[in-house]
């Protein structure tokens, strides 16, 4: 089984096979490296562009308004800040020309903590993503669906965000990508470069397929009828993880929502699930203050208001400046497994 690195290397291989993808770029993106996680090591097209979000940004734009389509990497989330502005005309292009210009790029960025980055290296984008009109946000959970989103991004005519959080990125999978050898052993001797001397080293290729996934399609990752979970990303997993142990230990069902894309999200995926438990946590890790899940909270409170038994609750990293670089500072800053299985009875033992 693929790991999410692994798996977002073969979507670009495929890509630029199939789908006339000419251009990967950013920091390290090219040979020798292969991107600081190797996740477009051996990719053909990939090349490498100097220290320069701002650069990488409006070459991307420039490029796709030329035609190009083009996958455009910064190597982590915490250094995208400065090209906000970028981001914001890149979104509006198509909308401010009447149609005429769309801009069909990718922009790939690791995001989250749980590497121990530290305050340089641990932050999210995910607010701030949702907050640039004319951009669709996908952030998958596992190597499949990150195949599948990254494919998506790659056809769709519209600019994506495609937010990779640095926790899963050597996560393996459950499910094998369409065209895996089943063998980890096989598919790493396959694709991943040796320690060492690399100059001369060429990947074999798996002979993957095609395999989108709907931006805008969330996924049920367990079924529950008691309380909704909604989540993405990193947490999709603790989420899984919290849910089969409260049915376990406390016969809970939790249905837990994976939203896959932040923007378009699956509101009638959520709508359909809180009718049915009434009750329900938003759970990711940026920061607690206008976080994206407030706003999905906001929308609960307002169109089920009257299918709830408990208040919605928004379960998230605490406004700090940054992570410190400790692990009792990280783990105490963003949600973990126990904080999340607090919030959950919190919601369950409320008494309308």
């Amino acid at each position: 089984m693929a790991n999410m690195a692994q798996s977002i290397r073969m979507a670009l291989h495929f890509a630029e096979k199939n789908l006339n993808l000419v251009d990967v770029f950013g920091q390290d993106v090219g040979a020798p490296m292969g991107g600081v996680f190797t996740a477009t090591q051996g990719v053909e097209c990939a090349w490498n562009a100097p220290l320069d979000e701002r650069g990488i940004v409006g070459a991307a734009m420039g490029l796709s308004l030329a035609g190009d389509r083009c996958v455009a990497e910064i190597q982590f989330c915490d250094y995208i800040f400065n090209t906000i502005d970028l981001l914001k005309m890149a979104g509006n292009t198509l909308w401010v020309t009447n149609g005429n210009y769309p801009m069909p790029l990718t922009i790939m960025t690791p995001v989250g903590a749980g590497i121990r980055g530290s305050i340089y290296h641990s932050h999210s984008f995910d607010a701030w993503a949702t907050r640039l009109p004319g951009w669709k946000v996908v952030m998958p959970s596992t190597p499949l669906d990150a195949y599948g989103l990254l494919l998506a991004a790659i056809k769709d005519p519209n600019p994506v965000l495609f937010l990779k959080p640095k926790a899963l990125l050597r996560v393996r999978g459950e499910e094998l990508i369409p065209g895996e050898p089943e063998s980890e052993k096989e598919l790493k001797a396959m694709i991943d470069a040796p320690l060492g001397d690399r100059s001369k080293w060429k990947p074999n290729w798996p002979q993957v397929e095609d395999y989108t996934i709907e931006i805008g399609k969330a996924k049920i990752t367990r079924e529950g009828g008691d309380i909704t979970l909604v989540t993405y990303g990193r947490h999709v997993l603790m989420a899984n993880q919290v849910a089969d142990q409260l049915r376990k230990d406390k016969g809970i069902s939790v249905e837990v929502i994976d939203l896959r894309s932040l923007y378009p999200y699956d509101w009638a995926c959520i709508k359909k699930s809180v009718q049915k438990t009434k009750r329900v946590v938003f759970l990711n890790e940026d920061t607690e203050v206008t976080n994206f899940a407030e706003h999905l909270c906001y929308r609960v409170t307002q169109e089920l208001f009257y299918n709830l038994l408990a208040r919605p609750k928004v379960l998230a990293g605490k406004n700090l400046p940054g992570i410190g670089l400790h692990a009792v500072l990280e783990e105490n800053t963003v949600p973990q497994p126990s904080d999340i299985q607090g919030a959950l009875l919190e919601v369950l033992n409320e008494i309308p």
